[in-house]
């Protein structure tokens, strides 16, 4: 493929394997999409999808697996800790090879239009967005699904595509263009989600925060734990490491520990290098003296 870009679309649906198998058929063998990772959680009861292909084809998939969340998803019957606005919530493109933010900005609005015609409302958000304040996603979301109908009567908040009011399962999506970003969540020894949440506003930007860091605190019911949910939306500035000290320094006024982390789909790697050469203090590593990268040369 001479062109490349990434698509990480959100469904709001990680409980039902029947629906979520349906979901990704849609990007299973398809000439021109590769399917890279697929993750679904049942506490955030979310499926996060990883693809990556020709501009045109990833836009054709993507298209047939939100009429597929039109069909399968309501979410007047949907309960989970992530916040969600639509059936299908995010659909964010990524420039990887030969392919510019700039054109990722026109392939998102080809979409966005394309969904429209669906009957669904559409915002477009981060480089994509057509006002300074519906850049950050977290404020398009804010209400959620059950308030975005009163939301959406205020001018500043009308639907870039589709219908002025939310589709009345499916609800709402957010389409946009962005660089890489890395989901990364961290577990405490607490089931107390206030504590998470306190946490996590102090680690995020609108709170005073690290810089390109959003987080908010989560309650997982299987593990019965809270958790730090993090998205660094650039990594060489915010690193994984910066992140994860951050939330330990927090942690300790409120007697709690870290017990573990973890990365929802897939991550660049040099963002785990960075870690590995802070946390073993290794002197001027590089991603050459990684012996599967040499080999794949």
């Amino acid at each position: 493929m001479e062109r490349i870009v990434e698509c990480v679309p959100n469904f709001s649906e990680g409980r039902r394997p029947e629906v979520i198998e349906k979901i990704i058929d849609s990007f299973r063998g398809k000439d021109g999409v590769k399917l890279l990772d697929y993750s679904s959680d049942k506490d955030h009861n979310r499926t996060v999808v990883t693809l990556v292909g020709e501009p045109e084809k990833v836009k054709e998939a993507v298209i047939q697996a939100v009429k597929v969340a039109v069909d399968e998803i309501d979410l007047r019957n949907h309960m989970g800790e992530h916040p969600r606005m639509g059936a299908c919530d995010v659909i964010p493109f990524i420039p990887i090879k030969n392919y510019s933010i700039e054109e990722a900005v026109a392939l998102s609005k080809e979409v966005g239009e394309a969904i429209g015609s669906l009957g669904i409302p559409v915002f477009l958000y981060e480089r994509s967005a057509t006002a300074a304040h519906r850049e950050n996603l977290a404020a398009i979301r804010k209400g959620q699904f059950e308030g975005m109908a009163e939301k959406m009567k205020e001018d500043k908040w009308y639907s870039d595509f589709g219908p002025g009011v939310p589709h009345e399962s499916f609800g709402t999506v957010a389409v946009g263009a962005r660089m890489p970003l890395v989901a990364f969540n961290v577990n405490l020894n607490t089931p107390d989600v206030a504590i998470a949440d306190a946490i996590a506003k102090k680690v995020r930007h609108i709170g005073g925060g690290l810089r390109y860091v959003k987080g908010m605190g989560v309650y997982l019911k299987d593990r019965n734990i809270a958790q730090v949910s993090m998205n660094l939306t650039d990594y060489t500035k915010t690193s994984i490491y910066r992140a994860l000290e951050t939330v330990r320094f927090e942690a300790k006024r409120y007697g709690v520990s870290v017990v573990g982390t973890e990365i929802i789909g897939l991550v660049p790697q040099q963002a785990l290098i960075d870690s590995v050469e802070y946390y073993m203090g290794i002197e001027n590593f590089s991603s050459a003296q990684i012996l599967e990268n040499k080999l794949s040369e």
